[in-house]
């Protein structure tokens, strides 16, 4: 990763809190990710699996994590899993990780190495009661490729067939949901490179320019500042192709007179932030332009009013979306008419607003969380992020922030991020 270095104590405090969760005599093994071909001979860049991440803090393919509390040796209660190295992959491949500098990532003083792992392995789960093992429990997950979590859970259940499978995903879902200070504190760089890169297209932003040469600065001012890069695919969608949700293309011209939606982040230590911000390509929203933008604010800010913990996001949508109704009447969207005879199932502001208002954020953008009617807990970070699509128009505009919720106040870790018209209106005539 290009980030400065992480306080370790973020990844033990996390490993604290999991095997807090594990039932007693357990023992749980956690792996990275595949690396994954293309074609040829090539593979795809390699991306870490993320509750590795979340315990260790380690970037390396080829990893494991053991923790085993219960352990008759302290010595190996956690350890690290590496992939020895290799003098002649490193000079192909680059460097990986010695002992010493995994501890300084980790803060796990014992490593050891992945051929030497299943002796080791053995002893520990034949004296472990119950073994926890991952799988990708998120809610949103659409992916059938049978990768290395599952292999394993495979392989294991063959070798130690009368042992007690336990799911490590809930123990995560849980856990992942409340950030501690320590990841807030990265999580905030992440906001904190991504709004001088907003700053940034603000002065770059004129009539002519291409959606694609808006993402080429976001790119540069992203890894200028330390970011490992997008934290997602950016998107650049001005004029109408605004309103296809997840437009990346990015290739078509940005012309005088339309509003250009923006939504990008910065990945910074794992760690990511996601806003979407709606500027005029000429520096000035017109009157309606600025009369939905305004709608589209003011819905923001209603949503952060009562988006706190213990709220549901199915009862926090369906008091959005009764907001929503209420701005759509006013600036000429909806009739009283249209809400009275409304199907109830089909609510008729989702016609000019049909995605989520929030999601989870953290080491994935569509971070882990509890379900849609279970309440939010304190320590939540959240996106915030209404939008406003007329297809009449040839409109889109969304607004998000990330919001860090807390038992003494919501905080908008966005909060220095230009967001009104008038700001955007005059950081562009400059």
């Amino acid at each position: 990763m290009k980030n400065l270095p992480l306080d370790p104590q973020l990844f033990v405090k996390n490993r604290q809190r999991f095997v807090a969760k594990m039932q007693p005599q357990s023992i749980a093994i956690i792996n990275s990710n595949d690396e994954l071909p293309t074609n040829g001979d090539a593979l795809y860049k390699f991306k870490q699996n993320s509750d590795l991440y979340w315990l260790t803090g380690i970037d390396q393919e080829d990893t494991m994590v053991v923790l085993y509390p219960d352990n008759p040796d302290p010595k190996y209660r956690e350890v690290l899993v590496l992939v020895r190295p290799n003098e002649l992959k490193e000079k192909w491949d680059g460097h990986r990780l010695r002992k010493d500098e995994a501890y300084a990532v980790s803060g796990m003083g014992t490593v050891v190495w992945l051929d030497s792992l299943d002796a080791l392995l053995q002893q520990w789960i034949n004296e472990a009661a119950n073994i926890y093992l991952n799988s990708n429990e998120n809610n949103r997950k659409a992916n059938l490729v049978p990768v290395k979590d599952y292999r394993y859970v495979q392989e294991l259940k063959v070798r130690y067939p009368v042992h007690n499978y336990l799911r490590a995903a809930v123990i995560f879902k849980e856990l992942r949901a409340v950030k501690t200070p320590e990841e807030i504190k990265v999580m905030q760089e992440a906001m904190d490179i991504t709004e001088k890169t907003f700053r940034r297209l603000l002065k770059f932003i004129k009539p002519g320019v291409w959606e694609h040469e808006i993402h080429a600065e976001i790119l540069h001012e992203f890894l200028r500042n330390r970011s490992a890069g997008e934290a997602y695919s950016t998107i650049i969608a001005s004029g109408d192709r605004a309103r296809t949700l997840h437009y990346i293309s990015n290739n078509q011209e940005c012309k005088d007179g339309e509003v250009i939606l923006m939504d990008f982040g910065a990945e910074y230590g794992g760690y990511n932030a996601d806003l979407t911000r709606s500027v005029p390509v000429n520096g000035k929203f017109s009157p309606r332009q600025r009369q939905v933008y305004d709608a589209c604010l003011h819905l923001h800010n209603y949503a952060k009013s009562i988006l706190r913990p213990g709220i549901t996001i199915a009862k926090y949508h369906e008091m959005v979306g009764e907001e929503a109704t209420k701005q759509f009447i006013k600036i000429g969207l909806l009739t009283e008419e249209q809400v009275k005879n409304q199907d109830p199932e089909t609510p008729a502001y989702r016609k000019y607003l049909y995605h989520g208002i929030s999601h989870h954020l953290g080491i994935d953008v569509h971070d882990l969380g509890p379900s849609f009617h279970q309440p939010i807990p304190v320590g939540a970070v959240m996106t915030i992020e209404p939008g406003i699509y007329i297809e009449e128009e040839q409109l889109g505009i969304r607004i998000e922030n990330n919001i860090w919720l807390t038992a003494d106040g919501n905080v908008d870790l966005m909060k220095n991020i230009p967001i009104t018209a008038d700001e955007i209106e005059a950081l562009m005539a400059k």
